[in-house]
């Protein structure tokens, strides 16, 4: 089995791979995949276009604030954050000291080709998500590479290749 000791979690703009590269990742580990968004709904009850919707963005990032917290300091899990996770500097903080922290990036055009279905991202939901999609990655790239022990382009490799390749990178930095 792997050599990898810490947890993993990865970072990226929504579309970037994460919860698919996630779950692929965990069951080669043998480890507990978590979708930090995906924790938020459980608890809340709710879909996160919903508590946008009644919370506004600064809710959803408090709350997403705690899951990260809670979520980063469990042991031998794969995590899938949220796209703004790496906003707040204390997530930024816990993420990069409690395991490795894995960037999985993709140009804004790829993100916009990987997305541009969805319905379910609310800060899609607008006129122009292919220019939101570029702005969110400006602002947001810096971030993810602050964060970030490896980053990894998504934009070539398939799904399995490009989690070899992860694999592969943090083992040998280990």
């Amino acid at each position: 089995m792997s050599q990898i000791s810490d947890n993993i979690f990865l970072v990226g703009v929504m579309g970037a791979g994460k919860t698919t590269v996630g779950r692929l990742l965990a069951k080669k580990l043998g480890r507990r995949f978590i979708d930090s968004d995906h924790e938020i709904e459980q608890r809340c009850g709710v879909k996160i276009p919903v508590i946008f919707e009644m919370e506004g963005e600064e809710g959803f990032r408090k709350r997403e604030a705690q899951v990260i917290d809670e979520l980063t300091q469990e042991k031998n899990i794969v995590l899938a954050t949220g796209g703004g996770a790496v906003l707040l500097p204390e997530n930024r903080q816990h993420l990069k000291e409690r395991g490795v922290v894995i960037y999985l990036r993709a140009t804004p055009h790829e993100l916009w080709l990987r997305t541009r279905n969805d319905k379910g991202r609310p800060l899609l939901n607008n006129n122009d998500p292919r220019g939101t999609l570029e702005k969110l990655f400006t602002i947001r790239d810096p971030l993810y590479r602050e964060t970030a022990h490896h980053i990894i382009d998504t934009g070539k490799p398939n799904v399995s290749q490009l989690v070899n390749n992860l694999i592969m990178q943090v083992e040998l930095s280990a």
